[in-house]
């Protein structure tokens, strides 16, 4: 049978430090509960900038098509009508469709390799959101998850995984997925709404009654847990603290906290909106956010649904490299640009492309990444990778090193060791700083 938590020494260890820690610091650490959005600017987030790593991943359901962005083929019989733009790498020219993008890709690395060999949208996300295939026995934790695991804090007043995916077609192909590391490491998954629902205390319930109940609930627990030792019990104290935690991170999801004129900047599209929570949770320390946006799925039609989406997609990745720089963050932050496959070199019948897994492209940019790199090589009409092919477990890979990560990591499940990637899968040197 398989089990579904971790059992690893490290996670035995925060689990002790955790309990140890909440009941010293208690309702202290919960006195104020609408403090949390003050952490953008306190000494604390301070040295969370400095220490931990945090990543945005920009999800672009449905997949969208390396020919109009990041691997264009002007002039070929598959590169369509949009021409390619010089950028600010030398000799590295992308689509037209994103200027904004050409003058900042020298923090940004392009990876024009990936032949991942999974052109399905179920199957195709679950790889390219684990980076490997699950087993029969086993079913692998998503990179947030992951980096929940990896890069949260048991006694983060925050989430450790938030995802945004508002629209509904491919929805359920790519849900987050804690896999065996157990429910303590799923997402926030906000669907309808930016703010997450049943945050907020009920009306007619004051910050004093919330913390007089808290106390009342604690004393108790106190006194039941007094000569007993159970797991159950520890876990739900753990629960409480961490409810109580999320319920003070009602700010976070709140973009009117921003001055105007930053919300100005991402725009008034969802996209963008959800991107600036995003920024906000990752600059209060949660480890990791995904946005996702659908839907690229153009097997119809190909390149007026790019001519819609790809300007918002580059307006929203400039202006969050450019607030993540500003505030000192991008070194300490990763923004992943991804989908589940990318698009066919041939255009249909419809004028669309189809799904295509075997010459791909996406983006990494910051923290521990080189900007300015254009790695590996489709041929001349992008139907295949000729140079630095790269499948999902590389990807992976670099993405775990790039963050400090050792991808070699074992989890256990039982008595079974679980490394972070399939055995032999390595990171490219050459795209970590």
């Amino acid at each position: 049978m398989r089990k579904t938590y971790c059992g690893s020494h490290e996670h035995g260890y925060n689990r002790r430090a955790f309990l140890g820690g909440a009941l010293a610091a208690g309702a202290a650490a919960f006195t104020d509960m609408t403090q949390l959005n003050s952490l953008a600017h306190s000494a604390m987030a301070g040295e969370l900038k400095k220490q931990q790593k945090r990543v945005i991943m920009l999800w672009l359901a449905g997949g969208a098509s390396q020919l109009e962005t990041f691997d264009p083929k002007p002039g070929a019989s598959t590169g369509g009508p949009f021409r390619s733009i010089q950028t600010d790498i030398p000799g590295v020219r992308i689509s037209e469709l994103m200027p904004k993008m050409a003058q900042r890709l020298k923090h940004t690395c392009i990876i024009r390799s990936l032949d991942t060999k999974n052109g399905d949208h179920g199957s195709g996300a679950q790889l390219m959101m684990r980076g490997r295939r699950n087993e029969a026995t086993i079913n692998y934790p998503d990179l947030g998850a992951i980096l929940a695991r990896e890069m949260g804090r048991a006694d983060s007043k925050v989430p450790d995984y938030v995802s945004f995916y508002t629209q509904t077609e491919g929805r359920g192909a790519a849900p987050g997925d804690p896999g065996f590391l157990g429910s303590r490491y799923a997402p926030m998954e906000l669907t309808a709404s930016m703010m997450p629902e049943n945050l907020k205390m009920l009306n007619g319930i004051t910050e004093l009654d919330h913390q007089q109940r808290a106390d009342l609930r604690e004393l108790i627990s106190k006194k039941f847990s007094k000569d007993r030792t159970s797991v159950t019990l520890g876990s739900h104290n753990e629960a409480y603290q961490r409810v109580r935690g999320l319920m003070a991170s009602e700010k976070l999801f709140d973009i009117n906290q921003e001055s105007q004129s930053v919300r100005d900047k991402y725009g008034p599209t969802q996209f963008g909106e959800q991107a600036l929570v995003a920024r906000r949770l990752v600059e209060a320390g949660v480890p990791f956010v995904r946005v996702g946006r659908a839907w690229w799925d153009s097997h119809g039609q190909n390149f007026e649904t790019h001519q819609e989406m790809v300007p918002e997609l580059d307006h929203v990745m400039a202006t969050l490299i450019d607030d993540l720089k500003e505030r000192g963050l991008l070194e300490n932050t990763m923004i992943i640009t991804l989908s589940e496959f990318g698009r066919t070199p041939g255009i249909n019948a419809s004028l669309g492309r189809d799904h295509f897994a075997s010459a791909w492209s996406t983006t990494l940019t910051g923290c521990g990444i080189k900007g300015g790199v254009c790695y590996g090589k489709s041929d001349a009409k992008g139907e295949r990778v000729v140079e630095g092919a790269m499948d999902a477990g590389s990807l992976f890979a670099t993405i775990y090193r790039a963050l400090g990560i050792d991808p070699q990591k074992e989890y256990f499940i039982g008595d079974r060791p679980v490394p972070l990637v399939n055995p032999g899968v390595k990171e490219v040197e050459t795209l970590l700083t």
